[in-house]
């Protein structure tokens, strides 16, 4: 047990850098998949948890008559709860001739029980005097302006309201109509409060109930810049909506002469110029929002049914797949969902390679350990088990550092994101699953990659163990055969071009991780490219693109590294020889660096068909930009940024290079 002990210690401290690097390769693989798939789930979380905390309406039913009467509203409350129910009245009309629509929420502060707003300034909508004061949402937009400032007042004037009303309904209002309107006096608010509005979050604007067709409930699956969208959303409190009769009273009429006009209008003393044209509905199953698609769709469509039979047909239905702010976030959570899971393909791939090459190399520096172990009569599963420990530390070690990755980049999307929405407050929930998928894999095909390995040299002699194994012969490559190039190559790039050929495994594995990294980097490029230079001009998805970028470099980095590293380790006799010969230190690292780069270069070549696959199919996941419209620029640019994090490898590992000890290199086959 003491002899295994030493030689478990030994081998942690003799391969520590390789220790090291199947740590940085976990945390940076593990670490990005699980922050980006792990965004698009929180921010579904988030949404989800929203839509219970503040009640949001799974339906907002908008009356095409004359409102709704008091009969119908109690038949609606019957059926969904008095809590799940509120009525009101919502406009979207200019406050001051030459201004952009605002949109006017009429509703009972004392019963608001759906739609719950945050308040983020000031009173909130309980505490604020009904008769004299307002609240506004906070949308920070170019398209919308932010919210009242405290303390600034806002006329509002009701005949003119019911006048933009008829106008937006094509009709004008009859004689007797103006002659009541002809009493009724503007009424002036000031703001005391401001609001997050839980269905109006989107900074690229709320689209409006006007477009150029007339009144309509927009069509959220339209560009936003194709419809008409609201400057301001403020909300009044249900008093201030004057009743004819209070209205005349004001206007000091005698009562007999109110009575009279009232009767000639067919309408009640205390009956509002505004009718409670809006239904605000939240289903009584605050579990059952996804939000969208399969049980939660046909409940909806369920319910629409039965409204109209309570109802009648002159409704309208706003759900919350209709509403613009909604859908679009629950949209961009379903894109970063998508680009999780086309990136944990590509680096679960390319993590297993290199921890796969790793735990082969390592394990044929240890033959003679191996030899020494079996001669002592240790059976080969302990002898593989010590290996198995050695990668089930490395890799438990990035798992935890790159949890903790994860966590952080999924917190920066997030902040990203109100760039582009008013978030609401992120989910304490965890979301382990893109995390958990991810480092399961890693450490099986580590684990299996070392079984395998482990397994063949277990079953080998102790005294063929105890051998070295010979290099590799040198024969022709293929550029050789065309003495046109091979002719004009100097002895330098001669030999180079054998050792980079002449190690097909080594050649095949270094290739195959760069041009993954090369695909992954082209891919973050050309979803930069389509934000910054085209019409998906996205805050949220820029942090997205360039996340994914430096992640790409990253792996180019640690991939370079560990490969390079392995590569020197592997001909540490074959170094010195050039040293003892009298190469200069800078002739000695060049002999290393021609291989990295071209290997590196060829990588670059055959991740241009791979970067183009994965932007191909990106784009499609997303549902944005194309391939032929990726700017031409991003294509050199991805090459540069493999290139540049090569470079800095290549510095890192310069001093390794020429620090190789002559003596012990040379008689270490002896």
């Amino acid at each position: 047990m003491k002899t295994y002990l030493k030689t478990l210690a030994r081998m942690f401290q003799k391969h520590v850098m390789r220790f090291l690097s199947i740590i940085f390769i976990v945390v940076v693989s593990v670490g990005l998949i699980s922050g980006v798939g792990s965004s698009g789930e929180v921010i579904a979380r988030s949404l989800a948890e929203s839509y219970r905390d503040q009640n949001i309406a799974d339906l907002i039913v908008k009356s095409t008559g004359d409102g709704f009467t008091d009969e119908q509203l109690s038949l609606v409350k019957e059926r969904y709860g008095e809590e799940n129910v509120n009525a009101g009245m919502s406009v979207d009309v200019t406050l001051e001739e030459g201004e952009e629509p605002v949109r006017l929420y009429f509703l009972d502060f004392d019963n608001w029980t759906v739609n719950v707003p945050t308040t983020l300034e000031g009173e909130s909508f309980s505490e604020i005097d009904p008769s004299t004061e307002f609240v506004s949402a906070h949308i920070e937009s170019s398209k919308t302006v932010t919210e009242v400032p405290l303390g600034e007042q806002v006329t509002v004037d009701f005949a003119d309201i019911l006048r933009q009303l008829a106008e937006q309904g094509g009709e004008e209002l009859p004689s007797t109509a103006e002659t009541f309107l002809s009493y009724a006096e503007p009424v002036t608010v000031t703001a005391a409060g401001t609001l997050r509005s839980p269905i109006a979050f989107c900074v690229e604007g709320e689209p409006s109930y006007i477009q150029e067709e007339g009144t309509v409930i927009p069509d959220v699956a339209n560009a936003l810049d194709s419809l008409n969208t609201v400057s301001g959303i403020y909300y009044f409190s249900w008093d201030i909506v004057p009743t004819y009769g209070g209205m005349l009273e004001d206007a000091g009429l005698q009562d007999f002469v109110i009575d009279t006009m009232l009767t000639l209008g067919g309408l009640g003393y205390d009956e509002k110029l505004l009718p409670r044209g809006d239904l605000y509905i939240a289903f009584e199953d605050r579990d059952v929002f996804a939000p969208f698609g399969g049980e939660y769709d046909d409940l909806v469509e369920s319910e629409e049914a039965a409204l109209k039979e309570l109802l009648g047909e002159d409704i309208e239905f706003i759900t919350l797949e209709d509403n613009y702010s909604v859908n679009s976030l629950n949209s961009y959570a379903g894109k970063v969902i998508a680009i999780g899971v086309i990136l944990m393909v590509a680096f679960i791939f390319v993590t297993a390679l290199v921890v796969l090459s790793n735990m082969t190399r390592l394990m044929e520096e240890e033959r003679p350990q191996i030899a020494c172990l079996r001669t002592l009569g240790y059976s080969g599963f302990r002898i593989v088990f010590k290996y198995l420990l050695f990668a089930a530390i490395a890799t438990g070690i990035g798992g935890v550092g790159a949890y903790f990755v994860g966590v952080g980049l999924t917190s920066f999307i997030y902040y990203v994101f109100n760039y582009n929405f008013v978030m609401m407050p992120m989910t304490d929930v965890a979301t382990s699953l893109y995390f958990l998928i991810t480092f399961l894999c890693i450490v099986i095909a580590t684990f299996v990659a070392t079984l395998i390995s482990g397994g063949k040299m277990v079953h080998e002699k102790p005294a063929d163990l105890l051998h070295a194994k010979p290099p590799k012969a040198g024969r022709k490559v293929f550029l050789e055969r065309i003495p046109f190039i091979w002719n004009r190559l100097s002895f330098k790039y001669k030999s180079t071009m054998r050792n980079v050929l002449r190690y097909h495994y080594r050649f095949s594995m270094t290739v195959i991780s760069v041009a993954c990294s090369m695909g992954i980097a082209l891919a973050g490029l050309a979803l930069l490219d389509m934000c910054l230079f085209h019409e998906f001009g996205s805050a949220a998805l820029i942090g997205l693109a360039a996340v994914i970028v430096i992640f790409a470099g990253l792996l180019t980095m640690v991939v370079i590294y560990t490969l390079t590293n392995i590569n020197i380790s592997e001909r540490n006799r074959e170094i010195a020889t050039l040293m003892v010969l009298g190469y200069y230190d800078r002739e000695v690292a060049g002999y290393i660096y021609r291989e990295v780069y071209i290997n590196t270069i060829v990588g670059i070549i055959f991740g241009y068909p791979l970067g183009v696959l994965l932007i191909w199919i990106l784009f499609k996941v997303i549902n944005i930009g194309s391939l032929g419209g990726v700017s031409w620029f991003v294509w050199p640019i991805a090459a540069v940024v493999v290139l540049l994090f090569t470079a800095l490898v290549t510095l890192i590992l310069r001093r390794k290079i020429v620090g190789i000890d002559m003596n012990e290199s040379l008689k270490a086959n002896e």
